[in-house]
């Protein structure tokens, strides 16, 4: 309550009945009684020092009723509560002639104004004398001439109620206020009635109403032991129930709110005690406490090392600084407070590691696709099943539904590798070319041309902090590469290193990229020349390609995988060998052998400064990036170890034994071993809670800290081509009754909300791309050469004469010489393009239509074509078939003899 407020007391209505002759009623009403108010504070009061000063007072002490001696009522009412009630209480107070002034009205122009009880004496005064001016105050009904004699009333004299009070205990420091007339009220109504009595008669509690002020200054001169003392022997004496109302004014008022007061290092370690279920109930107590507590990052980070889910390797920094990368790019419109990374990463890990194995009934469906070909290709990116088959054609279905969302059309031959970045998807094809999509439109964008093979793996690098070694010794972070590139690798025993276009930039498509698919048996023998001449433009169109960055030769047999992180690059190839290559400047940094046979799989450790490849000969090897020194071989396999995985923790291989195994990456010891399938293994993938393996007639789940196995997620079928899980999505490819099929689990409930999922590899998309005027100087190998061709191209190329000119000349360079039988200097009937099921050269979309000639070939470069001559060239017009539905990557074809 404030000081210009006052308390009151409303009196209730007085009701007299007085029997005569007849019964004549009569009703008084009262205006509320003020009381004296509070004194002010001396001094402004520090609200921490007295908590209570301001506080609300709850309604059952601001408004309760009173009941005085000889039964009259009234009812208290604070000065905040009731000014609405007596306003609207004064308002019929009034009458000719007169009326009555509201509490705080000023009387202004001069009208004589009395005090009510004045008013009411005067008139009792002007009846007593029989006055003849009845109707003095209107509202008043004058008294009936036929009433019977009373005897004179005297005045009633009302003495101060102060006289009533009992006499203090205590001495008091200030005067007692001047008595005030508490008694005003409205005039009589109805017939003849006495003089009006006092209301009321004052009793202990008007006297402590009127007394209060002054206890008030006393009670604040005490000391403060003395004031506690006083109120503890007032409590000691109050009864429960007065007892639960001080205690409901008390509680919330002197509650602390310690986690917004105490300093953020002592918040953050008493926090640290608390699990995470009841962590997560007191984020949603206040927005100051869920800021506090989602923030942390000590606090998250702790949590993530006390249950066992922090796995190190850089792996927690990446996703934190994906999550950051993701804000920057798209901000976040929630009113509420984001939590830090480690927040969302602890959230993650637990349902992970949670909800997979206690779901036992997780959401699935399955859904046909492609056909009966194989599912050369499976990967999970943005919420968006995307598989690549050997019927040429891309999918991408909705993991909900099960729903075709696009069909990717364009290559002419089985798709064997793919790889993602938000929108942008990159294949690679037995049609020797590397495809860029667009996934929000479904076009192809790009098309690049320049192996003269399959296309067998990919990778897009995209920007990342990375030791680099410096001239003077020891090592500098850098950021490699400045903007994202595509790694190709392929059977022409190759690999080039391509730039990924950004969206907007110029569209690219080399030479006979819209031209229609040839029929290899319509492929004669007189046509060699220009089948030999295609490549040949193959090869050149790279070079003229914007986007082409480097060609990387020096393996002898064609390149079967490869890994790329940062500007390392790792490959491995069917000359059982393993390269190191510096991806900026083009240059094969070790060559690794060691191997008895071929290497069919690689992956990179850039933490640990490892490279791990696995063999036909059964043996995984461990190598030193930096040194090319072998570190650990690794053996227990009894054969092709085809499939590789590395995570922060654990380095998983899977071969055609039908076993996996689960090794330490730092010592080369072996953990587990996980033997339960009958046939090879022809699929897997794994974090740091589980992996999951297909074979023949069953898709496994594993646990990765024992090695058992925890539940078969498909059995009953033919085979499994592929599997790829994410966060609470799992897919697989699968052949049941020679059809392809692909089942979808979901994992999740409706109460897990957001599930951040962590990439295979732990590669973010966030991360790819690098915007800022440095990097775009530093890249001046792709983007200005870019720039360059984009602004040639509108301002337009070179005049039909000339371009007609380059392909005459191409044409005589192209001459097929029947008197030698050198051998050419390209070879085009390769083991491995028969490997693939491609006829050859015969077989590629570069090959020209009959009797078209040379006149589908572009202007040639300015550099003079190399002369090629070419053996046997009947064996370019054998048909070949594509390649058999029962082969997957992990397990080599029976092949032939090999003919030149």
């Amino acid at each position: 309550m404030s000081a210009n407020q006052r308390p009151y007391l409303t009196l209730q209505p007085a009701v007299n009945t007085t029997t005569v002759v007849t019964t004549t009623t009569t009703t008084t009403t009262y205006a509320p009684i003020q009381l004296p108010p509070l004194p002010p504070p001396l001094s402004p009061k520090d609200p921490k020092t007295y908590p209570l000063l301001h506080a609300n007072l709850p309604k059952s002490l601001r408004n309760f009723p009173l009941v005085f001696p000889g039964g009259t009522r009234a009812t208290f009412r604070d000065g905040d509560g009731g000014d609405q009630e007596m306003q609207e209480e004064q308002e019929v107070v009034g009458g000719q002639g007169w009326r009555m002034l509201k509490r705080d009205e000023t009387n202004e122009g001069g009208i004589s104004a009395v005090g009510l009880a004045e008013a009411v004496e005067r008139y009792g005064k002007k009846r007593s004398h029989g006055g003849l001016d009845m109707d003095l105050m209107e509202g008043v009904e004058p008294t009936s001439v036929s009433a019977p004699p009373r005897k004179k009333a005297r005045a009633a004299t009302i003495s101060p109620v102060n006289a009533a009070a009992p006499p203090s205990p205590l001495p008091s420091p200030r005067g007692s206020p001047v008595p005030e007339s508490i008694w005003p009220s409205a005039p009589p109504s109805g017939a003849s009635s006495p003089l009006p009595q006092a209301p009321l008669q004052p009793d202990l509690s008007l006297s402590t109403l009127l007394t209060l002020p002054s206890l008030l200054n006393h009670f604040s001169s005490l000391p403060a032991p003395l004031q506690s003392h006083f109120l503890l022997t007032l409590l000691r004496h109050s009864p429960l129930p007065v007892l639960r109302t001080l205690n409901s004014v008390l509680i919330p008022t002197l509650a602390r709110d310690f986690i917004t007061l105490l300093p953020p290092e002592l918040v953050s370690h008493i926090l640290s005690f608390l699990p995470f279920s009841t962590l997560a109930r007191a984020s949603r107590v206040s927005r100051a406490w869920r800021k506090i507590i989602d923030a942390d990052p000590i606090l998250w980070r702790d949590l993530l090392k006390r249950t066992e889910i922090w796995f190190g390797g850089g792996s927690e920094d990446t996703f934190a600084a994906a999550i950051y990368a993701r804000r920057r790019h798209a901000p976040p419109t929630s009113t509420l407070p984001l939590p830090h990374p480690y927040k969302i990463l602890f959230k993650s890990r637990h349902l992970t590691r949670t909800r997979w194995v206690n779901v036992t009934e997780p959401k699935h469906v399955s859904f046909p696709a492609h056909g009966s070909s194989v599912v050369t290709c499976l990967i999970f990116s943005h919420g968006r099943i995307i598989s690549a088959s050997d019927d040429h054609s891309i999918h991408v279905y909705s993991p909900s539904t099960g729903e075709l969302v696009r069909s990717l059309r364009g290559h002419e031959g089985g798709v064997w590798a793919l790889a993602a970045s938000k929108d942008i998807l990159v294949s690679g094809s037995t049609d020797r070319t590397v495809r860029i999509w667009d996934l929000a439109t479904g076009r192809c964008t790009h098309v690049f041309g320049g192996h003269t093979s399959t296309v067998r793996c990919l990778a897009i690098v995209k920007p990342e902090w990375v030791d680099v070694e410096q001239e003077g010794g020891g090592f500098a972070k850098e950021r490699w590469p400045k903007r994202a590139l595509i790694v190709t690798g392929s059977r022409d025993h190759t690999l080039r290193v391509w730039t990924l276009p950004r969206p907007g930039e110029g569209e690219y498509k080399c030479f006979g990229a819209e031209d229609a698919e040839v029929d290899p048996t319509d492929v004669c023998v007189s046509e060699v020349a220009a089948l030999t001449g295609s490549v040949l433009k193959n090869i050149q169109d790279a070079d003229e390609n914007p986007y082409h960055r480097a060609h990387l030769e020096g393996h002898d047999h064609a390149v079967r995988a490869l890994a790329a992180r940062g500007r390392t690059l790792v490959s491995g190839s069917y000359d059982c060998s393993v390269r190191i290559w510096d991806i900026i400047d083009g240059t094969c940094k070790w060559v690794l052998t060691g191997h008895t046979q071929k290497v069919y799989s690689v992956v990179l450790d850039p933490t640990r400064n490892q490279a791990c490849s696995g063999s036909m000969d059964g043996s995984v090897r461990v190598w030193n990036l930096h040194t090319g020194a072998l570190i650990h071989v690794l053996a227990g396999h009894t054969s092709l170890v085809g499939l590789l995985g590395m995570s922060p923790s654990a380095l998983v291989s899977a071969a055609a034994d039908s076993t996996l195994r689960i090794w330490h990456p730092d010592t080369g010891a072996l953990r587990h071993t996980l033997a339960a399938h009958t046939g090879a293994i022809t699929c897997f993938q794994h974090d740091e809670f589980k992996v999951l393996s297909g074979s023949d007639g069953t898709l496994k789940m594993w646990d990765m800290r024992d090695g058992g196995v925890v539940r078969d997620l498909l059995t009953g079928i033919t085979g499994v081509w592929q599997v790829v899980f994410e966060g609470r999505w799992c897919v697989a490819a699968s052949n049941r009754s020679d059809a392809t099929v692909l089942d979808v689990w979901d994992f999740g409930k409706e109460e897990d909300g957001d599930w951040e999922g962590e990439p295979a590899g732990g590669m973010y998309d966030e991360e790819g791309f690098s915007e800022d005027e440095e990097a775009e100087a530093d890249d001046a190998l792709g983007t200005r050469r870019i720039r360059r061709w984009m602004k040639a191209r509108e301002e337009g190329g070179d005049d039909d004469e000339q371009e007609q000119a380059d392909v005459d000349a191409m044409d005589q360079d192209l001459l097929v010489t029947s008197d030698t039988e050198e051998s050419g200097d390209i070879e085009l009937d390769d083991e491995e393009e028969a490997e693939a099921g491609v006829a050859g050269v015969a077989a590629s979309r570069w090959a020209p239509s009959r009797g078209q000639g040379s006149s589908r070939l572009p202007r040639a470069s300015a550099s003079a074509p190399r002369r090629v001559q070419v053996q046997e060239a009947p064996a370019f017009g054998r048909e070949r078939t594509l390649p058999s539905t029962d082969e997957t990557p992990s397990r080599p074809r029976i092949r032939g003899s090999r003919r030149r």
